[in-house]
């Protein structure tokens, strides 16, 4: 499973800047704002086309993202969503095994894939007069995998490594972003084991990977961007003259992954030989994605744990000093936009072996039992300076990435790729009778889910 990095300091010390001449929220609001370029059209085969330029470098990106993830894979295969994005580099119609990596580096391009919750992703990032050849590149196997016997097997003993390498025997191993889901959730579709048990991995047949492909990885269940530095007539020949005959699927009726509302507060212990120290997690289940109180969750997560300014850095880092790594988010797979089933808000860190369970949760208690009396419209506009940086730092990072991911995000689950250039307006909508209300329901201990890792060989150590 590959993490994409998107972020560039510059851009968010810019618009940090930027943040900092706002004085109120009146000003705020005059602030200058950018606008993505947004071509949305669909094919006649259903794959959804968004085209977004930038001739800020003699660049292009091609990402293609499948609506399938972690999240809906069949009961009996766990892992199998990220086992099917290892077969995807395997050789195609046209390119045989690895051939697809190499076309792409020695084009000057770099290339990457993942598997989120509610897709699988795939992408290159190329010199301009490369794109046609990318374009291409990524419909030949959209059309056809070169699915064997020989490259399963192969594959499914990369996967089980590295299950074994990031979980297994590593410490803290899918802490918290691969356990906490499985202890929060109560639908299996949301609560399975998404990396994978190594039994599921070696069930996997050449039947089923063949299904998949099939039933999955068709057009009118893509989405295509391409951004950067393009001339969109161009393109859009290009589009139609490798995507536009590749044949549709018939697609499955989607399972309900709907959350029921958490009634009792979970606390659950995880035991570690490979920890040095104890580790907390903490996750609230988020509202309905795209409500009021959606944005204003967006928001109470600047305030309580993104920067040293946060409230809960403040107190367990600053006040306390009971961790040095306060962390957090909403998705921590990716971000808070790009999912579409529910999902969690989340923050873990980790502390001294002399400090108690009872001592964090007490700091803990003393930020939250307070905040919904503190939060005021100050406090909410300097959180919309945060967010307002950390979106535009998004949209520009890694010669436009991220603005690939949120339009191919948005094409995917809204239908409506401009949705890019209307996130800053929604969160000006939140006040602070919404985020109260927000307060209230999902930041209530009833909602909450506590897991604890237990380091087994450092208690060991110091009983000794």
């Amino acid at each position: 499973m590959k993490t994409l990095l998107w972020r560039t300091s510059a851009l968010g010390v810019l618009m940090l800047l930027l943040g900092a001449c706002v004085q109120d929220k009146a000003q705020t609001q005059t602030t200058s704002e950018f606008k993505v370029p947004v071509t949305y059209y669909t094919l006649d085969n259903g794959l959804k086309v968004i085209l977004s330029q930038d001739d800020t470098s003699p660049t292009a990106i091609v990402a293609v993202y499948y609506n399938i993830g972690f999240r809906i894979e069949p009961k009996d295969r766990t892992g199998f969503a990220h086992l099917f994005e290892h077969m995807m580099f395997q050789g195609s119609e046209n390119l045989g095994k690895m051939e697809f990596i190499k076309l792409v580096q020695q084009n000057g391009g770099v290339l990457n894939g993942s598997t989120r919750f509610d897709f699988t992703n795939y992408f290159e990032i190329v010199p301009s007069h490369k794109l046609e050849t990318m374009l291409w590149a990524e419909a030949d196997r959209m059309r056809g995998l070169d699915i064997t016997q020989e490259n399963l097997t192969n594959q499914q003993g990369v996967v089980k490594n590295e299950v074994k390498v990031n979980v297994l025997n590593q410490p803290y191993g899918g802490f918290p972003w691969l356990d906490m889901p499985q202890y929060a959730n109560e639908n299996w579709y949301n609560a399975h084991n998404f990396y994978g048990d190594l039994e599921d991995l070696d069930a996997a047949s050449l039947e089923d990977v063949l299904a998949f492909f099939k039933t999955y990885y068709a057009p009118n269940n893509a989405a295509l961007a391409v951004v950067g530095d393009f001339d969109e007539e161009q393109t859009r020949g290009w589009i139609e003259k490798y995507f536009g005959n590749i044949p549709a699927a018939e697609l499955p009726p989607q399972p309900d992954i709907s959350e029921p509302r958490q009634e009792t507060a979970k606390e659950f212990v995880k035991n570690d030989s490979l920890a040095n120290k104890p580790a907390l997690a903490v996750a609230f289940h988020m509202p309905e994605r795209n409500s009021p109180e959606y944005f204003a969750m967006g928001l109470l997560d600047q305030i309580l744990v993104q920067g040293d300014n946060s409230l809960l850095v403040q107190k367990l880092e600053k006040e306390k000093g009971f961790s040095s790594d306060v962390s957090g988010g909403i998705n921590y797979l990716g971000n808070m936009f790009n999912y579409k089933g529910p999902m969690l808000w989340m923050y873990d860190l980790t502390y001294d072996n002399e400090t108690s369970r009872e001592d964090v949760l007490g700091a803990i208690e003393e930020v939250m039992s307070g905040l919904k009396e503190s939060v005021d419209q100050e406090m909410l506009d300097l959180a919309l300076v945060k967010i307002r940086s950390r979106l535009y730092d998004d949209v520009g990072g890694f010669f436009g990435l991220g603005r690939a991911d949120l339009l191919c995000s948005f094409a995917l689950f809204d239908d409506d790729p401009s949705r890019i250039n209307s996130l800053e307006e929604e969160f000006r909508k939140v006040d602070v009778e919404t985020v109260k209300r927000t307060i209230d329901e999902y930041l209530r201990p009833t909602n909450r889910t506590i897991l604890v890792v237990n380091p087994l060989l450092a208690n060991n150590q110091k009983s000794e």
